[in-house]
């Protein structure tokens, strides 16, 4: 009993302990509780404070920045105001203005109304008086108002007619004292500053052999190396009885110069045979390219010109192997680009772009492809095409008056195309073409009426006329070579130029017996 007594009391006293520890624990927690919420409070006031504070200073900041920003659009408004002021005075005074003017221009308008009226009353009076006048002249004269004027007219064309040679032969005989003078003495310095052989083109090439065993393998076994070699280079291949010698034939200066470096290969290897002259020969094509090229270069730095497309110096190397009237291509080109170099100089132009123009003026004369233009526009078209200037590509289309001349480089390269050409000896001409064109001359002038005579002397470059005496008079004769000068210009075809001399003359004849 005692035991359980005791257990009783250690249980009783133990509930009463945790009770009582639990009423002290939470009543400790609790005034934690309420020190940790009034601390937060005290916190969160003190944050409110805060953040209060910060909108407060925010709300004043952008109050201030907006009355700023009012501040200057009322600003702008009053300057727009001003300036729409001073334009509505403005205006108002140009609208005034324009009143006033137009008062004046009304006054003015009545004032020449006025003025027409008067103007045609005189008329009409001045109009009567000439009648009454007229009719006086035809009673005292005897002649119609017509016939007199008719009289007038002829007797002044005849005066006209009379007076326009006399000043046209001073004009002329001033021309030639001065501009020709002058011009003769420009051409003349040009030319003599530019010196070149002539060396005239063929239309065959000569390879030369040690002997005619040589010949006999080059021809082969019935002609199968000569036929291939023909077909590989497309020219002709003479072998006749000539010694140490064989001939190519070829209006083509590319393809013989191909056959010939392709038959120097073939001896000097001895390997000669039908698939090896076409390896040749296509070997030998691609090393003419690049000489091609490489002489287009060279010509290009020789003549100190910079900047051309690579086709075009491609196309200036392949004039080294193109001839025209017998005068090879690039020798024509060089020559003329120096003339005009130097032509232009004595005219004050730029002697760049006439070296560059001259060079490039015969492009059109080798072309990749056959074209139907004349020379002169396809080479013009060709500059236009590789980005060449206005000036130069006009210049190439002018030289043979095919296009309109734009720029004063034109006439340079028609003059020194002519000059290179025309030089003794620089081309070749066919003995049935140069007796023609002496005909064609002569027939030109024997055409008009009064010519008895004609001779084309000095190898077609002056031509004399003889007309008679009693069939023209000397104003006649004048205007006779003038139009021969004319026709021969535009009918035909030549190098330089053509004098024409125009002869009148009477003879009388006695004996003294």
């Amino acid at each position: 009993m005692d035991l359980i007594f005791v257990l009783l009391i250690a249980a009783g006293a133990l509930v009463l302990g945790g009770v009582g520890g639990y009423l002290v624990f939470r009543y400790v927690l609790k005034g934690k509780y309420r020190e940790m919420v009034d601390t937060a409070e005290k916190q969160a006031e003190v944050i409110k404070e805060k953040k209060l504070l910060e909108v407060k200073e925010k709300f004043l900041n952008k109050k201030s920045e907006l009355e700023k920003e009012v501040q200057q659009r009322n600003q702008h408004i009053q300057q727009s105001e001003n300036r729409l002021k001073q334009r509505e005075i403005s205006l108002n005074q140009r609208q005034e203005e324009l009143g006033r003017r137009k008062n004046d221009l009304d006054n003015l308008q009545t004032r020449i109304d006025n003025e027409k009226k008067l103007l045609a009353i005189k008329s009409d009076e001045l109009e009567k008086m000439q009648l009454k006048e007229r009719e006086k002249l035809e009673e005292v004269s005897g002649l119609s108002a017509e016939e007199a004027k008719n009289r007038l007219v002829e007797s002044m064309k005849d005066e006209a007619k009379t007076a326009a040679a006399s000043y046209i032969n001073e004009i002329m005989d001033e021309a030639k004292l001065n501009a020709n003078a002058q011009a003769k003495k420009i051409v003349i310095q040009t030319i003599q500053r530019v010196a070149t052989e002539t060396a005239i083109e063929n239309s065959v090439s000569v390879f030369h052999i040690e002997n005619d065993e040589v010949k006999g393998r080059i021809i082969g076994r019935e002609g199968r190396n000569i036929r291939a070699l023909e077909a590989a280079a497309g020219v002709e291949i003479v072998v006749d009885d000539t010694p140490e010698a064989i001939v190519i034939s070829g209006f083509d200066p590319v393809r013989r110069e191909v056959c010939r470096l392709a038959l120097h290969q073939l001896v000097s290897d001895g390997r000669i045979h039908p698939a090896r002259i076409e390896e040749v020969v296509a070997k030998v094509k691609k090393q003419l390219d690049n000489e091609i090229i490489e002489t287009g270069k060279r010509t290009a730095i020789d003549l100190g010109i910079h900047g051309l497309h690579p086709e075009l110096i491609r196309i200036i190397g392949k004039m080294k192997y193109r001839s025209s009237y017998g005068q090879n291509l690039l020798q024509h080109a060089r020559e003329t680009a120096n003339l005009c170099a130097v032509m232009a100089a004595e005219l004050g132009l730029n002697p760049k772009k006439a070296k560059r123009a001259g060079l490039l003026h015969d492009i059109g004369k080798v072309p990749d492809e056959d074209s139907e233009m004349p020379h002169a526009l396809y080479g013009a078209k060709i500059a236009e095409m590789f980005k060449e200037k206005p000036d130069i590509c006009n210049a190439i289309g002018a030289h043979h008056d095919e296009m309109e001349m734009q720029t004063l480089l034109a006439p340079i390269v028609q003059v020194c195309d002519a000059i290179s050409g025309a030089r003794p000896g620089a081309r070749r001409e066919i003995v049935e073409a140069y007796i023609k064109r002496l005909n064609d001359l002569e027939a030109i002038a024997m055409s008009y009426p009064g010519v008895t005579k004609t001779y084309a002397i000095q190898a077609g470059r002056e031509l004399r006329v003889i007309v008679g005496a009693d069939k023209m008079n000397d104003a006649e004769s004048e205007a006779l070579s003038t139009d021969i000068a004319t026709k021969i210009q535009n009918e035909m075809t030549y190098p330089g130029q053509v004098k024409i001399t125009v002869i009148r003359e009477t003879r009388s004849v006695a004996y003294a017996k």
